[in-house]
């Protein structure tokens, strides 16, 4: 007999569904809009503490396989979905999630939910049993609990280059991508002192993605900037808000954040447009790019947010979407090719 459980909106608005965990949990609630890719994006450690809502009605339905993780664990505090498919080929989607004690709501009215959401933007929830007591409060240090402890080294077969990414919580897939294009990879903690990045002797930097409020790392824009201006940066989603802040941009948290695989993205220089893969609810505040050292790159077609920034004169780019996807569409890789281009020439080399 299945039990029953309920998410309880900041707003007080509730919501029902059949419940399978064994505790309850506090977090943001948001949800995302692709159709697949669901295993990506449970194990992003973008996702790190958030309730996340599937607005596809079916999911679970291809298994889980161990090769399509982007990190060693779930990543969420909890699952919302409609329907939750007990087959696919390997292990279920319900059991992995049960095996690490995550719970799940299911038979859930996403199509409302998400509706509330929209309406009237991502809020914190409690999602429970009637007899559970939910914690009061969540710790938000989320990039130091996502973060590598000690460096991390990938080498490639072939070796044309030397990245260090700086991992506010580093996707598999942003690794892999460089890897691909011939480039050893140091991963380090996200609070790497300068000095102690330039002893790995880079020959370019990564920026990565990171779960929570960026104003996290607010304590080190000073030594990200130093560290921007002295090697070939790519930054992404909240590498990108770390180093627009470092040169002078202001940052916001959106009403309801972009979630999903299929984001319409324009490069202004030369008119194209990527579909892409997005995951963030802070941007950058257009308004504050012309008082500062960046110019806009990118920009999102459907609300006009903020996509993509470039230095004027040094060699740094930084983008809200994600290039890898991992899950959705991959056209947007072209950004690792002119990373790496910028890397192994030591000048500018952007997109376009």
């Amino acid at each position: 007999m299945k039990q029953s459980g309920k998410l309880t909106l900041a707003n007080g608005t509730t919501f029902t569904g059949s419940w399978q965990g064994t505790v309850p949990v506090k977090g943001e609630v948001v949800f995302f809009t692709g159709m697949t890719g669901y295993q990506e994006v449970l194990t992003d450690p973008s996702y790190q503490g958030q309730i996340l809502v599937f607005t596809y009605p079916l999911i679970g339905q291809y298994g889980i396989q161990a090769e399509a993780s982007e990190s060693n664990q779930i990543q969420v505090a909890g699952v919302i979905v409609q329907t939750l498919a007990e087959d696919g080929q390997g292990t279920s989607l319900a059991s992995w999630l049960g095996e690490a004690n995550v719970p799940v709501l299911s038979g859930v009215d996403t199509r409302s939910l998400v509706h509330l959401l929209r309406t009237e933007g991502d809020q914190f929830g409690d999602m429970m049993q009637e007899n559970m007591t939910v914690p009061e409060s969540v710790d938000a240090a989320y990039i130091a609990s996502v973060s590598t402890t000690s460096n991390v080294e990938y080498v490639p077969e072939v070796e044309d280059g030397h990245v260090v990414c700086i991992d506010y919580g580093v996707k598999q897939s942003m690794i892999d991508a460089l890897i691909e294009r011939h480039m050893r990879v140091t991963v380090v903690p996200y609070d790497t002192t300068p000095e102690r990045i330039q002893a790995l002797a880079p020959d370019g930097l990564l920026f990565s993605n990171g779960p929570g409020d960026p104003t996290q790392l607010d304590p080190f824009l000073s030594g990200i900037r130093e560290l921007a201006t002295s090697y070939p940066t790519l930054g992404i989603c909240m590498g990108h808000q770390v180093l627009a802040h470092a040169f002078g941009c202001t940052l916001l948290k959106q009403h309801h954040g972009h979630r999903g695989a299929n984001h319409p993205v324009r490069h202004l220089a030369s008119g194209q447009v990527f579909m892409t893969s997005q995951n963030h609810g802070y941007a950058v505040d257009v308004k504050s790019i012309e008082a500062s050292e960046m110019e806009l790159a990118y920009e999102h077609i459907n609300d006009g947010s903020v996509e993509g920034l470039i230095h004027p004169a040094l060699p740094i780019m930084t983008v809200q979407f994600h290039p890898e996807a991992s899950p959705g569409p991959t056209e947007a890789m072209v950004v690792f090719d002119q990373f790496v281009n910028t890397v192994l020439h030591q000048e500018v080399a952007y997109v376009g």
